[in-house]
């Protein structure tokens, strides 16, 4: 049985999360076209009749201008080490740039195996511009594989699994077949909240916007599901319920179609807003809250 860890880094919206789900062929990380929408480490525990590959989705490596920033890129770089193979991933359609090169100085003297995945293939019309791109990249660094994929459309990701199974050893299965992931229900449930939020507000709500279940119950018809919404203004606040409420329970409405197929059953689910005016100086609770109360 190959067994082993692989980290997915690169700038953020390259495609990672996509990557991830595509990949588990479920919905469990987020995705949405704002920075910083990954914030936690997690894990997707794929499973075939002779591997086990934990994928480790990573937030987006970017140059911060916040503390939260800072403390995505660290989390990041930190699940760089100790893993079995590094998936290096570039948003091929917008070519390879400085964020791309700066990541891979930081990663590239690692002594582990780096494949470099050229992202959104499907986008690229000019192929043979995407061969010279893949002969300039090839000298950037050693890697092991280069691989051109489409997460979205799942394009050689088979090749990709054959290419990750070559670099793993053999051992005993790490977890177990119903194990599905490093973090709980709960945190499942409340990142499709904010996705949703970040879905249908856009640029009009930050990134420090935080979700978080307050409660959860299950019985024989109905899961019932209470999440908390918290933003760090009143006009924040204001935006995300909308006009008579309108766009708050419409976030509500689009979550409960991705719970409920996740869960499998019927959910009941209660969405409301609170302001944290102090939202700077209580930063680090809920920074520690949203990283590692629900793994």
């Amino acid at each position: 049985m190959k067994c082993g860890f692989v980290s997915i880094v690169g700038r953020p919206n390259v495609g990672k999360s996509t990557l991830l789900n595509s990949l588990l062929g479920m919905k469990l990380a987020i995705t949405s076209n704002v920075s910083g929408t990954t914030r936690n480490i997690i894990e997707g525990i794929y499973n075939d009749n002779n591997s086990q590959i934990i994928f480790v989705d990573t937030p987006g490596i970017h140059k911060p201008s916040h503390k939260l920033g800072n403390l995505l890129n660290k989390k990041a770089y930190e699940k760089t080490e100790g893993v079995d193979v590094i998936l290096f991933m570039v948003d091929i359609s917008k070519g390879f740039g400085k964020g791309d090169k700066f990541i891979l100085d930081k990663i590239k003297d690692k002594n582990i195996p780096i494949f470099l995945l050229l992202n959104k293939i499907d986008l690229v019309k000019d192929k043979e511009k995407l061969l010279n791109d893949i002969n300039t990249l090839k000298d950037l660094a050693t890697f092991q594989e280069i691989i051109p994929i489409s997460s979205l459309k799942k394009d050689n990701l088979d090749v990709l699994i054959s290419c990750i199974k070559e670099n793993l050893e053999e051992m005993d299965k790490i977890y177990s077949e119903e194990e599905l992931t490093n973090v709980s229900t709960r945190f499942i449930m409340a990142e499709f909240v904010r996705e949703k939020i970040l879905e249908l507000t856009k640029e009009e709500i930050p990134h420090t916007v935080s979700c978080y279940v307050e409660n959860y119950e299950e019985d024989k018809d109905y899961i019932h599901i209470q999440v908390l919404i918290v933003v760090e203004r009143d006009n924040i606040k204001k935006i995300i319920i909308g006009k008579n409420g309108s766009l708050l329970k419409e976030i509500g409405s689009k979550a409960r179609v991705d719970m409920e197929k996740f869960l499998g059953k019927k959910v009941f689910l209660e969405t409301y807003v609170k302001t944290l005016k102090n939202w700077r100086d209580e930063e680090k609770y809920f920074l520690e809250l949203g990283l590692k109360e629900n793994e």
